[in-house]
């Protein structure tokens, strides 16, 4: 049994002018000791679904579907259940550490809270399991009596990682979780995150728009557009190869280092992601999409087989495996 598993998610906002989707039939699982990313532009639902796993989204979204962790519904959780799973089963590392602490409280009490409140420490121990978490994340000990405002970006997100631990969950959710930081100190947090992973067998889910990056972290990776998932596989073979219109343009958005050329002349993509109240008919996608064919325009085609492990939602990918699967029936018969 996987440790997390969606079937058919949907979040919807009610807004004053009506129902504003966000995510639109979410299916993922995820094993134990597994790394999904999650990609995708500003505005494609991949935070909303993060924060839909432990149902930390605001009163006016409704969440449909089923978010089941080691087999029991999220959604169907009381809230004293739902209390006891957060932080102990599942913890997040929100994006932006300086808006996720509390500026007059120091860090080591933010960080010892977690165990207090599910019983799983007296104040003593709390001490010294805060004091061997600053160090995992490569903070002193001496750190725990400092207040947020004390520390650099990156410090501050290595506490957010530590608070993540604190419980030893077995699922860490990371939204966004180096935006703020610069390239040399994304680069350690990203390495703590794996290291700190592989050690203790943590299933991640970690979001980003940036696939390169989600592509040295995780095993497996889901594009996002529009609410939906396109694309579906192998992170490395998504990254490099990938089959939806949608993935290729986000990966080439990235310059090569040391190609003077992609630096200078990055390809990106043209136009915005549509308007969640005013969904395009068909794909989604096919407005801005290069190879767009007239029937993407009435044809929305579902997640389809694009290889091993893998799927895209893309009717070209539909037309190149159906061709594949009727000449190897030519071939057999």
């Amino acid at each position: 049994m996987s440790l997390l598993e969606l079937d058919d998610v949907s979040v919807t906002y009610r807004i004053a002018a009506g129902e504003l989707p966000a995510v639109r039939g979410v299916s993922l699982s995820l094993d134990a000791g597994a790394a999904l990313g999650v990609a995708g532009e500003s505005g494609s639902g991949k935070s909303t679904l993060a924060m839909a796993l432990l149902r930390l989204l605001p009163k006016d979204a409704r969440v449909g579907g089923r978010i089941l962790l080691d087999g029991e519904d999220v959604l169907a959780m009381k809230w004293g259940r739902l209390r006891a799973v957060r932080w102990a089963a599942a913890s997040i590392v929100f994006q932006g550490a300086q808006h996720g602490l509390n500026p007059v409280r120091r860090i080591g009490d933010q960080i010892a809270e977690p165990l207090l409140v599910h019983g799983l420490a007296k104040p003593d121990a709390a001490r010294a399991r805060v004091a061997e978490l600053l160090e995992q994340v490569g903070l002193p000990a001496w750190r725990a009596r400092s207040y947020p405002h004390e520390l650099s970006g990156g410090q501050r997100q290595r506490v957010m990682i530590a608070m993540a631990l604190a419980c030893s969950p077995r699922l860490i959710i990371a939204d966004e979780p180096t935006t703020a930081l610069d390239v040399m100190v994304q680069a350690q947090v990203l390495t703590l995150i794996k290291e700190l992973v592989a050690e203790h067998g943590i299933s991640l889910i970690m979001i980003s728009h940036d696939l390169s990056v989600l592509a040295d972290v995780c095993d497996q990776l889901a594009v996002m557009y529009a609410g939906r998932v396109v694309e579906h596989g192998p992170s490395g073979e998504v990254f490099h190869e990938a089959r939806h219109p949608y993935s290729r343009a986000l990966a080439a958005a990235f310059p090569t280092v040391g190609d003077p050329v992609s630096r200078m002349a990055p390809k990106g993509l043209g136009g915005d992601p549509p308007d969640p109240m005013q969904l395009p008919g068909g794909c989604a996608f096919h407005p801005r999409c290069p190879v767009a064919l007239d029937e993407c325009a009435s044809l929305d085609v579902a997640l389809w087989p694009s290889g091993p492990g893998r799927t895209a939602a893309c009717v070209h990918v539909k037309a190149a495996e159906s061709v594949g699967v009727a000449g190897a029936e030519e071939e057999g018969s």
